[in-house]
């Protein structure tokens, strides 16, 4: 994913959270609608002049957008990761022998019991 993708899905959220309209911000941020269009759908990469205008406009702070788009790339990258589990050691113990009781007469038969130790 690239950054200013990312960049364009929080403005695009951050727009829709506030209810304004595309051509509301354009207006408010002295950018023509198209161009905010192209950013918004990460086509765009805007020069960090028109990225203050837009926060401005979204009564946002510079560092508050950073934020949000530290926090969706960290989560898109998780979910693109594989799981991976780290499991410890297991060790198989073979239990001895049980005497097995079973109706009229008694007999001896390795039992298949097993401990795992971790």
């Amino acid at each position: 994913m690239l950054l200013r993708q990312v960049i364009g899905n929080v403005f695009r959220r951050l727009r829709r959270e506030r209810g304004i309209t595309l051509r509301e911000l354009a207006e408010l941020a002295q950018v023509s609608v198209p161009y905010l269009s192209e950013i918004e759908r990460g086509r765009k990469e805007p020069s960090s002049e028109i990225l203050a205008a837009i926060c401005r406009a979204l009564e946002l702070e510079l560092s508050d957008l950073l934020a949000e788009v530290q926090f969706d790339l960290a989560t898109a990258v998780r979910s693109t990761l594989p799981v991976r589990l780290q499991t410890a050691a297991i060790r198989v113990e073979d239990r001895s022998a049980h005497r097995i009781v079973s109706g009229p007469r008694a007999y001896s038969a390795p039992a298949q019991a097993f401990t795992l130790v971790a």
